[in-house]
């Protein structure tokens, strides 16, 4: 433990030091700024505190079924919620389903004790992971419940390697860990670990809820209402907007909605003065804006690409020629073709939507028109490829009733 707090504290040093130039940096420290005091104020003694920690956005909205479903079944219980990230804490900071919503403090040991101290959750939910050792360390001297959902193994994780030791010890902190699937509970069968549960992911539930849920975008449903077919590139960088530009130029029959993941006036613009037809970005229309002959519509604002999926007849999910693809499940639950880039191999459900025939990877241009074309000129196999997508969601939701049912159902 001694090399790993080490490594704690430098790290706390390092983004410290980051913060006098980096803006996320700074909402990082700014946000831990008399943290542990802040708590204290906000959450009275004796109340029944369920604590779920999110490292991320994503990770919230994996964690957002439970939540919700804790709040809906459980109102006894007032929920913490706990963020590592800016991009998770600065956008859902005002999130109306949890009652308490903070950074967590760094895991030094001072701050682990400290923070349980205070809180004395009766329930502790991390969400996929984040194995914050001393945070763990002293959960397991509490007589705090706790559990991890929504995870998934690998076999290079730091838990199977011979120096991983302390990180299995952290494991055997949970007294229920549910995984995704069946080769992360072997992969921890192998090490001892056997209280584990083959639940699902939780994201499923999720988008099957943003489906069931999409609210009207009466801009976008303006554009998108004399359009034969629509286009919706999700999550977009540079390398998939070179493909998007030519793919525009070839389909002039075609709308596209384009929704880059880094909100860039300039990127933006830049784009569109690239583009030989008419274009729009979201935040400069209204309901009166006349957009008959616009054809793209960039999406530049954050949180509505979810319900935009709903006016789309394909989808393209951006991010597989970098890190790796976004989140394809918020356009499969609307029943989409979707199509991606080459990196996509580490997520599971890209990897099951292609072998199942919903989802297909390319790598070039050519590739990429002949996905469209092969899917345009033949009705059948385009509303076959639209049923396999919905039927996919519809198959792995409820992992979060499989949560609450161990949680909440023990006498």
């Amino acid at each position: 433990m001694l090399l790993y707090n080490i490594g704690i504290y430098l790290f706390v040093a390092g983004i410290r030091l980051a913060s006098l130039f980096h803006p996320k940096a700074k909402l990082w420290v700014r946000g831990r700024k008399h943290l542990l005091q802040r708590l204290r104020t906000a959450i009275p003694k004796g109340e029944k505190i369920f604590w779920v920690h999110a490292a991320s956005l994503g990770e919230f909205e994996q964690g957002r079924p439970l939540i919700e479903a804790v709040r809906a079944a459980h109102p006894e219980y007032k929920i913490l919620l706990t963020f590592f990230s800016p991009s998770g804490y600065e956008i859902r900071k005002n999130y109306s389903g949890a009652d308490y919503i903070f950074y967590l403090p760094a895991d030094t040991p001072r701050n682990a004790r400290r923070f349980l101290r205070i809180v004395q959750p009766e329930v502790a939910v991390f969400v996929k992971y984040e194995f914050w050792l001393n945070f763990l360390k002293q959960l397991r001297r509490s007589s705090c419940r706790t559990f991890i959902v929504s995870a998934i193994f690998r076999p290079n994780a730091v838990f199977f390697r011979w120096y991983g030791g302390i990180f299995r010890r952290g494991l055997r902190t949970f007294e229920r860990l549910f995984v995704q699937n069946s080769d992360s509970e072997l992969l921890l069968d192998h090490i001892g670990i056997s209280n584990v549960s083959i639940a699902g992911d939780t994201r499923f539930d999720r988008v099957n809820a943003i489906a069931a849920s999409a609210h009207r975008i009466e801009i976008v449903e303006h554009f998108a209402a004399e359009a034969q077919r629509i286009f919706v590139a999700g999550s977009t960088w540079p390398p998939d907007e070179e493909l998007l530009e030519k793919l525009i130029a070839q389909w002039p029959d075609m709308k596209f909605i384009l929704a880059p993941h880094e909100i860039d006036t300039n990127r933006i613009e830049r784009f569109r003065s690239r583009l030989a037809c008419p274009s729009a970005r979201y935040t400069e229309c209204n309901e009166s804006t006349d957009l008959s002959t616009t054809r793209v519509l960039f999406i530049d604002t954050i949180g509505i690409l979810s319900s935009v999926y709903q006016y789309a007849h394909y989808a393209y999910i951006g991010g597989g020629f970098g890190v790796g693809i976004h989140n394809i499940l918020e356009a499969a639950t609307f029943g989409l073709p979707i199509v991606f880039g080459p990196n996509y191999m580490k997520f599971k459900e890209a990897r099951e939507m292609i072998a199942l025939g919903a989802a297909q990877s390319i790598r070039t241009f050519d590739e990429l028109n002949s996905w469209l074309t092969r899917l345009e000129s033949d009705s059948k196999t385009y509303e076959h490829t639209r049923h396999l997508s919905a039927h996919y969601i519809n198959e792995n939701k409820g992992a979060t009733e499989k949560i609450m049912k161990y949680i909440f159902g023990r006498s």
